[in-house]
């Protein structure tokens, strides 16, 4: 089979592992374990490090014993490409090894006091007061925020860092410290795209940013290394192979931008998994927008090679209204269930649903507006309410793509798309009638794993990879397109909104919680 490359992908709702011919691109085996989301209070999302460790760890054992039974040699694994949610932050102590808490996910909201009182240091309190920095607004989306809350409420990890023993890193920086050897030795560093996600780094020196540091009031010594998206940080001390394999990382949405082989300026891709995430490629240049996304680091292919930038649109809730509904509404047993209602009406029957459980992101950055389901009669069932949970889904996709086409200047022509919920043909469908454009879906849905894959097999030293245009297999895909009319479609989009305005405006961070005084 010649060289393989191994893929941790560790994402807001599971862990997997999967290990792809270097060669062909081809997908040998995989292995995924669930992860759970703990919600100690409205609004908070927590996970415990241990246990997304713990998945890992599962995850490649379990991986390599099915390579093994079909006589696979996994000592051909020649190197490890990491991918990982975003912005969740973790802080541990380097002695023992152990999280000092647990993990802050990107989606959680208890920090909006934080940003609050933050935005009053602010001249006009100017939530994009950093954006020529950073590209990001002051939102509770961000690591830096998450971690003045830790440092702010956590006695262990405010005495952790006055003795010298806490290290701060998104999940990545947690994986591959302890994957590198933890408390004996492990590497503490994180990548450009991580790093741009924090509100500490300066997306153009391409460093931490000491003025933004001291406004936050975060010590630069506890903060990861920060290489690039593609090099050979260190060795894996545990991994079941006796040839240890190499690492490199890429946060996932940037991963999924290089799996779906988006390198030219211009060129978009939109990944649906817990929430959804459209990034167009800007090439050398930091493009700031004008209507609401972010700018980012896309990646950076080697210790010399420049970093490319993008523009995104981040949408908190995307497959996690679909986990909603089967977890907390109990409207269904599985996420397959949901596909299966929305069929039997092929409407929502005037049911608009925005799922602003978490605030609303882009084009937004609303923090106040909370999920609302609107336009309900006697008439309407639950198969209504899965229908307008996809159609949400959709809706939301619409915004940041014509954010993205007014920033961009030229519409995109077609959405190249990936992610877990792509699998659902109702909801690729509803997307290209919502659009009005062709849906264009790769038949491999593994992007986000396999972009991670391409930059472990490229880095220097490597080398098993080619990312050479002319070197990239060509992908076999599902094009999906748009079956009503487009007046429908305005008609249908414009009801949207409405209800997105009406889900504004809801929470202040003194409101009682739950009808209780906090």
């Amino acid at each position: 089979l010649g060289p393989l490359v191994g893929a941790i992908d560790q994402g807001t709702s599971s862990t997997r592992f999967l290990v792809f011919n270097a060669e062909t691109a081809e997908l040998l085996s995989h292995h995924q374990v669930e992860i759970k989301q703990e919600f100690p209070r409205e609004g908070w999302v927590e996970q415990d490090p241990m246990e997304i460790l713990n998945s890992v760890y599962e995850c490649v054992e379990k991986t390599c014993e099915k390579l093994n039974e079909l006589n696979i040699d996994i000592a051909n694994i020649r190197a490890v490409g990491v991918t990982n949610q975003r912005e969740t932050t973790v802080v541990w102590d380097k002695t023992t090894g152990e999280p000092l808490y647990n993990a802050i996910v990107w989606l959680d909201l208890r920090t909006q006091s934080t940003v609050e009182r933050l935005l009053k240091r602010i001249p006009g309190k100017n939530k994009t007061f950093s954006k020529f920095k950073t590209g990001l607004p002051l939102s509770t989306y961000f690591s830096a925020v998450k971690l003045r809350w830790l440092l702010d409420n956590v006695e262990e990890i405010r005495k952790a860092v006055e003795d010298q023993r806490a290290m701060f890193g998104t999940i990545d920086s947690w994986l591959i410290w302890s994957l590198t050897g933890g408390k004996n030795g492990g590497i503490h560093c994180t990548d450009v795209t991580n790093a741009s996600r924090t509100m500490l780094f300066n997306i153009h020196s391409l460093e931490w940013d000491p003025d933004l540091c001291k406004f936050f009031d975060i010590p630069m010594e506890i903060l990861p290394n920060v290489r690039s998206s593609s090099e050979i940080y260190g060795l894996m001390v545990c991994f079941p192979v006796k040839k240890i394999s190499h690492f490199q990382c890429l946060g996932d949405q940037h991963a999924a931008l290089v799996g779906q082989m988006c390198f030219q300026d211009g060129q978009a891709k939109n990944t649906y998994g817990t929430g959804c995430f459209l990034l167009c490629n800007t090439g050398q240049k930091s493009v700031f927008s004008e209507h609401g996304l972010i700018t980012t680091i896309a990646y950076k292919m080697g210790k010399d090679k420049p970093a490319f930038y993008a523009l995104e649109g981040s949408v908190a809730i995307a497959g996690a209204v679909v986990r909603w509904l089967r977890d907390n509404l109990g409207i269904a047993k599985t996420s397959q269930e949901v596909e299966s209602l929305a069929a039997e009406v092929g409407t929502s029957y005037g049911c608009y649903f925005v799922p602003a459980f978490s605030g609303l992101y882009a084009p937004y950055w609303e923090p106040s507006a909370r999920g609302i389901i609107c336009g309900l009669t006697q008439f309407t069932n639950k198969n209504h309410i899965a229908f307008a949970a996809l159609e949400a889904v959709c809706f939301q996709t619409r915004e940041i793509l014509d954010a993205m086409n007014k920033d961009c200047g030229v519409p995109l022509s077609q959405l190249q798309v990936d992610g877990g919920m792509t699998n659902n043909k109702i909801l690729m469908q509803l997307q290209s009638d919502i659009l009005c454009i062709p849906v264009v879906k790769p038949s491999m849905p593994e992007t986000t794993a396999l972009g991670a894959a391409m930059a472990a097999g490229a880095a220097e030293g490597v080398e098993v990879w080619s990312l050479n245009p002319e070197n990239l297999t060509a992908v076999t895909c599902e094009r999906f397109e748009p079956q009503i009319n487009p007046e429908e479609s305005e008609y249908r989009y414009a009801r949207w909104k409405k209800a997105v305005m009406k889900s504004m405006g809801w929470e202040t961070s003194d409101s009682p919680s739950n009808g209780k005084p906090k």
